[in-house]
């Protein structure tokens, strides 16, 4: 493998970049006056985003540059297959679809913390809003931007040879300057745009892996991959190697979903997820926004990434070829994650830029929105609820702003403790694990209480914690062991904690059910009492077609295009028409969706 250079942008790679900044950088300015209002305004685009606007910002939030990254790392190491290590999180997309997409809506908080207070009693309601605004806030929420860091600080060492604190330093600047200014309206406007620029990006990187003279084309990369590594072609994994099948498929449809809680992909809704439905206009546009986030986020945008995995292990079948490739790269960012940003380098002239636009968009718009949401919790949730609680809404807003980049700084020092994308993804798995069933059921069991969430929070990052330390003592435990462990261990500290501790008092209760109307058989007692003028205005029955029909839907969608691609065209017209079966029954179930 000969030595490549260090990619070479020309003139007009140069105008398309300072192009697409200029161009995004253009909606925060014009908007920065309407967020500067108050804090309505800079956290929940004062409650009137459209739906389609509400999915465009979700997909490109989660178009980040460490996700490209993830999928070459799954596929170079575990094949197509390995995908399904979130594939499986559609589950948990849907439930907040038909479940809980309206109740978050109705629940008229400006964060998702706020839910705490309208659903439990007491002081311990207070805490837990508090504690997680630091927790998730701010801990959690750096350890998620600094994995995003990491694969700027991968990109950029690749294709300009950047040190680290070079491309931390840049990158840094810009997301705070874009959140401070254009809060939550301008974040989603910027987005749309990010978007259309990203996912442009991700297709001509597929085209041009494809035209590389070592991959010859689809059919001849495949052909390749067939010969030299036909497990890597399957979609679902070789079921008699029962370890890695339980570890990348049966775990992850059958418990990771619903007792994980993920960025993007919580149990019920949460983080910047449940931050766009609370900023919805109606409860049909955050119904909608989150359908139409899933179908872009899980059938849109995995083929390009999984093409160019494909061809990275044609181009560099080994570690020691992109190290061969590209000696100036530190040992320490050396994985399979870097295939990704390897394969790069071979866009010409034109593209290379859109590309680096592309990147430097989707990398963008994940940090402005965690940066807006984690200051949300630690303003709104934490400073304004605890600190100080009379000042006017500009104080908040200018307040809101230095936050944005204190994360930030916090972030980048966090950014030199990870490796790789896919040990990230694992830790983020492992502090959230357990938490998932809790989440799903506090709003249809009125007997979850305060206490509840704080054994779960304080139970699963210890679990976690002792767990990586059982490892480090030679203890053997796989990642498999390490989730149910999480799952069991943290399932049973809140189910009995909550048991051992008294509910929310009733007065409590019957105000979140005349203000959410959820529906379910928990809360008969609390809906006698309120009477039929507050009748719940879903149904389970109603809400379980909807989820299955949304998950026929999109998985319908992601492998009727794999089909096409394999060239399979039976499987492919089958998997449309299921689509288009699932989408009519979508439409059947709920006649003004999405319309306001």
């Amino acid at each position: 493998m000969r030595e490549r250079r260090r990619m070479h942008l020309t003139t007009l790679d140069w105008v398309i970049v300072v192009v697409s900044l200029l161009v995004t950088f253009v909606p925060a300015v014009v908007l920065a006056r309407r967020s500067g209002r108050n804090t309505t305004e800079f956290f929940a685009a004062g409650r009137k985003a459209p739906w389609w606007l509400i999915g465009v910002s979700l997909v490109a939030t989660t178009f980040s540059t460490d996700t490209p990254n993830l999928v070459t790392n799954f596929v170079r190491t575990g094949g197509i297959a390995a995908n399904w290590q979130w594939w499986a999180f559609l589950l948990t997309g849907m439930a907040t679809v038909f479940f809980y997409a309206r109740m978050w809506r109705r629940s008229a908080a400006l964060t998702d913390l706020e839910f705490y207070e309208l659903r439990y009693s007491g002081k311990a309601a207070s805490y837990v809003r508090g504690i997680r605004a630091v927790y998730l806030g701010l801990i959690f929420n750096c350890a998620i931007i600094a994995t995003v860091n990491l694969a700027a600080v991968k990109i950029a060492a690749v294709l300009f040879g950047w040190q680290e604190w070079q491309t931390l330093l840049f990158c840094a600047l810009i997301p705070i300057l874009f959140a401070a200014i254009g809060g939550l309206w301008g974040v989603m406007v910027t987005d749309m745009i990010q978007f259309c620029i990203t996912i442009t990006g991700a297709f001509a990187a597929a085209y041009f892996a494809l035209q590389n003279p070592q991959v010859g084309g689809l059919h001849q990369l495949f052909a390749h991959i067939q010969a030299h590594a036909p497990s890597a072609l399957a979609l679902l994994p070789n079921f008699n190697d029962p370890k890695t099948a339980l570890a990348i498929f049966i775990l992850p449809l059958t418990v990771q979903w619903w007792s994980v809680w993920y960025p993007g992909a919580e149990p019920g809704g949460g983080s910047y997820v449940a931050q766009r439905m609370l900023a919805a206009k109606t409860e049909s546009d955050a119904m909608g926004g989150t359908l139409f986030f899933q179908v872009m986020h899980y059938a849109l945008r995995p083929w390009p990434w999984i093409i160019v995995a494909l061809a990275s292990m044609v181009v560099f079948p080994t570690l020691h070829d992109i190290h061969t490739a590209f000696p100036y790269v530190p040992n320490r960012l050396i994985g399979d994650d870097i295939a990704y940003p390897a394969m790069l380098t071979f866009l010409p002239a034109g593209f290379a830029g859109l590309m680096i636009a592309g990147i430097f968009a989707a990398y963008r718009s994940t940090l402005e929105t965690h940066l807006n949401w984690g200051c949300s919790y630690l303003v709104h949730d934490l400073y304004r609820r605890f600190i100080r609680t009379d000042a006017e809404e500009k104080h908040y807003v200018a307040v809101g702003r230095m936050v944005t980049a204190l994360i930030m700084f916090i972030a980048i020092g966090v950014t030199f403790f990870i490796d790789t994308a896919s040990d990230g993804f694992q830790v983020l798995l492992s502090i959230g694990a357990g938490t998932g069933l809790l989440y799903l059921l506090r709003w249809f069991v009125p007997r979850i209480n305060a206490w509840s969430e704080i054994s779960a929070m304080c139970a699963s990052p210890l679990v976690a914690v002792g767990i990586l330390v059982a490892k480090a003592h030679g203890v053997a435990i796989d990642s498999s062991l390490s989730l149910i462990t999480s799952v069991v261990i943290t399932s049973i500290v809140w189910i009995v904690v909550t048991m051992l501790t008294p509910p929310s008092d009733d007065a409590t209760l019957v105000r979140f059910y005349e203000r959410v109307r959820p529906f379910g058989p928990g809360w008969a007692a609390i809906r006698a009492r309120c009477g039929t003028l507050v009748a719940a205005p879903d149904s389970p029955a109603r809400s379980l077609a909807g989820w299955f029909c949304g998950i026929g839907l999109v998985y319908g969608a992601l492998f009727g295009t794999g089909a096409f691609l394999f060239g399979n065209t039976l499987a492919g017209i089958l998997a449309i028409l299921l689509c288009c079966a699932c989408l009519y029954a979508i439409r059947s179930l709920y006649p003004r969706y999405p319309q306001s």
